[in-house]
């Protein structure tokens, strides 16, 4: 008995499809098992209030943000411009 190549073609494909719906059920079973840990961790740190915090020396942290982006991109600090800094 010899197989055909049409076979042999069609059982991978249905072999790549099968073994891909079996990731996809994986992930999202991860996903459901994991977010309902993390929504336990959330909400207890939600829980305390969050202290309004200011910065009391804006030109020392500008400071320390230049002089790491200049580190990181490989530049002088002196020509970077900081136009804004968000809390992210």
């Amino acid at each position: 008995m010899q197989i055909s190549n049409l076979f042999v073609v069609a059982m991978g494909i249905c072999t790549v499809f099968v073994v891909l719906i079996l990731i996809i059920a994986l992930c999202s079973l991860l996903s459901l098992i994991f977010r309902r840990s993390g929504t336990e961790e959330k909400s207890a740190a939600q829980d305390v209030p969050a202290a309004n915090q200011t910065i009391t020396n804006r030109a020392e942290l500008t400071a320390a943000i230049a002089a790491a982006v200049a580190e990181y991109s490989g530049t002088d600090a002196s020509a970077l411009r900081i136009l804004s800094i968000k809390k992210i």
